[in-house]
């Protein structure tokens, strides 16, 4: 999917797949579904899990200046974002900690999962002391 394919609209204004945010918001979950990539489409036919339908019922019920300060909690790393999810934060669990993640529009049709990783950058040291065979043979200054 490229740039344009987000972005045909007038400059500065936000579409999606040619349906502006207002108009994404409007339509039915059976809609929007329509739009998305197969994988959540998929998904979102087959059925949300109870899971997924009890996170977006708090999404749909939430005040967003209020997810600011007390973000949604949640585990589901496969919960697909949709419209009435943009500007809400969420705080999503990498398997360590819930870290905080906010919505934009350019975010729907992915995973909230994927805003979020799970694997830290590794910075390797030096190898110490008794590390190797051939360290033995290190001086120690």
């Amino acid at each position: 999917m490229s740039q344009s394919d987000y972005r045909t609209g007038r400059e500065g204004e936000f579409t999606y797949r040619g349906h502006t945010l207002d108009d994404l918001e409007g339509m039915t979950l059976e809609d929007v579904a329509e739009l998305l990539p197969a994988r959540q489409r998929r998904t979102i036919e087959r059925g949300l899990s109870h899971q997924h339908r009890k996170l977006l019922e708090k999404a749909r019920d939430v005040d967003p200046e209020e997810t600011a300060s007390n973000p949604l909690r949640t585990h589901l790393r496969d919960m697909p974002v949709l419209p009435e999810m943009v500007g809400l934060h969420f705080s999503v669990h990498n398997g360590q900690a819930f870290e905080r993640v906010e919505v934009e529009p350019e975010m729907i049709g992915h995973y909230l999962g994927e805003f979020q990783l799970t694997r830290g950058k590794v910075e390797h040291g030096q190898a110490g002391i008794g590390a190797t065979r051939s360290s033995k043979f290190v001086p120690l200054k």
